[in-house]
């Protein structure tokens, strides 16, 4: 009998190949810049042909051998088909599952899984587990840039649960980095936290002269699209 993370991979290829659209796949593969083969499934199919699949999975230790059966793969929607089963499921799970999330993060890394590993999974047990911020912490120092990219996004989706103190000092303390996808990470999860607290980014902002300008510009977006929510008679220039 198989294992089950192998039998989710039998049940999802039987499904994904017949809807396999090759055409759509080379457009795909070009704009992850070639650097992971796909089969041909977009999105919406390949999440109805996963509940088709009628997956159960019930404890840590079954969810953690599907996530790496998946990652395993060498077409991109079984790692898709991965994140999703992971948020579906993350409940399941406690704060020692951050090792497997380090092994996914670090393994076939770009930021389509990344970031939504970061939001929908890593996220999510933080906020169950808040000792596990500790880990965001280290995490944050990493010279690998998807897992300090991860411990930056984590709080994504936080919104009135965010921890300001610990976002503004991960954006700060790595606001000097020269990677693009850490520049990027820090104004997407600022913009994303001033929908919550316009003021205190927009201060924030003021205050870090360290910020790159796409960090910046990010940022600043989110803020002015919150202000005019709260005054649409105030127009941005």
């Amino acid at each position: 009998m198989r294992e089950i993370g192998a039998e989710v991979v039998f049940r999802l290829r039987e499904l994904f190949e017949p809807e396999a659209d090759r055409e759509w796949a080379v457009g795909a593969a070009r704009y992850m810049r070639d650097q992971f083969a796909f089969l041909g499934v977009r999105t919406p199919d390949r999440r109805r042909l996963t509940r088709l699949a009628d997956i159960s999975i019930s404890s840590e230790a079954e969810l953690a051998d599907v996530a790496r059966a998946l990652w395993a793969e060498p077409e991109r929607e079984f790692q898709y088909a991965g994140c999703d089963l992971l948020a579906e499921h993350v409940g399941l799970v406690g704060a020692d599952f951050l090792d497997v999330m380090l092994e996914l993060i670090t393994t076939s890394s770009w930021w389509d899984t990344v970031d939504a590993l970061a939001a929908h999974t890593v996220g999510p047990i933080v906020l169950e587990h808040p000792t596990a911020a500790l880990t965001m912490d280290r995490w944050v120092e990493w010279e690998n840039i998807w897992v300090a990219r991860t411990a930056i996004l984590h709080q994504l989706t936080f919104e009135a649960s965010t921890d300001q103190r610990r976002l503004f000092d991960y954006c700060g303390r790595r606001s000097t980095d020269a990677e693009f996808f850490i520049h990027k990470a820090i104004g997407w999860a600022l913009r994303s936290y001033a929908a919550t607290n316009p003021d205190a980014v927009a201060e924030f902002v003021a205050t870090t002269p360290t910020l790159a300008p796409l960090s910046t510009r990010e940022a600043m977006k989110g803020v002015e699209r919150a202000r005019r929510r709260a005054d649409p008679r105030e127009i941005s220039g």
